[in-house]
């Protein structure tokens, strides 16, 4: 039987990023080991993130600083007319913003 989610990792780094708030600074270290994929896979997807206008980057002493745009709609079309922030609210993240 094989192994699926229902939220792709895309999505899990991004939830990672809103339960962390700015609260603290995480790494891509961090991020790969609380959703359970490689550094360099996070790296791929911040860069996905932010090349599309989700999330923006900003450097804070060693490490990155992320902030969401939870304004932004989502991207497949059975979520038409849906933002980011719906999923973001959807699982209950109160913090997000």
């Amino acid at each position: 039987m094989s192994e699926w989610t229902f939220l792709t990792n895309h999505s899990q780094v991004l939830l990672c990023i809103a339960r962390n708030g700015t609260k603290e600074r995480l790494t891509a270290r961090e991020i790969a080991e609380i959703v359970g994929i490689t550094e360099r896979a996070v790296q791929r997807i911040l860069e996905d993130l932010e090349s599309a206008g989700y999330i923006s980057r900003f450097r804070d002493g060693r490490n990155n600083r992320y902030e969401i745009h939870p304004e932004l709609p989502m991207r497949h079309p059975a979520q038409q007319g849906r933002a980011v922030k719906d999923l973001l609210e959807l699982l209950s993240l109160p913090d997000w913003k």
